[in-house]
């Protein structure tokens, strides 16, 4: 029954390519939409009118572009890589005395491609190891400044004498 399991599922999977590609395109896309927009609020027409929110949400905008073209960035590492370098890169960085590489393993999230050897250990390749853990500031970076943008949004809404008052 094991030896079935094992059989079954593929050791050697990497990553999806249809949606590797469709990541790959959707990456640049959003990008250059959010680019768009945060040069736009540079005009001077709207760099007079900007407020602290203001400036917090295209902070935050800016921090969720950053994230898409680096996590694009590392995409594109695994795309050029063919699955005989991915293999080839395995071998290269296995650690003296872990065993024979037995899988191969490819995750979106976080994105990495992780090498599994017969001793039940594993260590990523491929994807450049300073990715995620930008990623993860830029996530938190965005996070922060998108509630700072709205809690200056809601004092400034408080603070302000309703139009058209009753009377």
């Amino acid at each position: 029954m094991a030896g079935f399991i094992l059989m079954a599922s593929d050791p050697w999977q990497g990553h999806e390519p249809g949606v590797l590609l469709i990541l790959l395109f959707v990456g640049p896309a959003i990008l250059m939409g959010l680019i768009v927009y945060l040069v736009s609020r540079l005009a001077p027409d709207n760099f007079r009118r900007y407020t602290p929110h203001r400036a917090c949400r295209d902070l935050s905008l800016a921090a969720v572009a950053s994230g898409v073209a680096l996590y694009t960035w590392g995409l594109l590492h695994l795309f050029v890589t063919e699955r005989q370098e991915q293999g080839q890169a395995c071998e290269l960085r296995r650690p003296g005395g872990e065993g024979a590489l037995v899988g191969l393993r490819g995750d979106f999230l976080p994105l990495r491609l992780v090498c599994e050897t017969s001793y039940g250990s594993d260590y990523e390749v491929v994807v450049p190891g300073y990715i995620n853990p930008a990623l993860a500031f830029l996530l938190w970076m965005a996070f922060v400044a998108a509630v700072a943008s709205g809690v200056l949004h809601q004092r400034r809404q408080r603070s302000r004498p309703p139009v058209g008052g009753r009377g």
